[in-house]
């Protein structure tokens, strides 16, 4: 039997939404990815245990991408 499992890279970035959007996914399951405002949004991202980037190296493109890919995985997963 094969097992596939989702390789997420140790310390993640801003560019990293993907893998960010499926962190904040399990971390915040019942939070609709659209209603949170985006200085909300750098907040949990920067408390992720897994970021190691600059927080000041964000901004509302990345912060766009981000909430984009937690938003398609909250509706995958719902």
């Amino acid at each position: 039997m094969l097992v596939l499992e989702r390789h997420m890279p140790k310390d993640l970035t801003w560019d990293d939404a993907e893998d960010i959007g499926i962190l904040l996914s399990e971390k915040h399951p019942d939070t609709d990815p659209l209603t949170v405002r985006f200085t909300d949004l750098h907040r949990y991202v920067t408390e992720l245990p897994e970021f190691k980037d600059d927080p000041k190296k964000s901004n509302e493109g990345k912060l766009e991408a981000i909430q984009m890919a937690w938003h398609e995985e909250h509706d995958d997963r719902n």
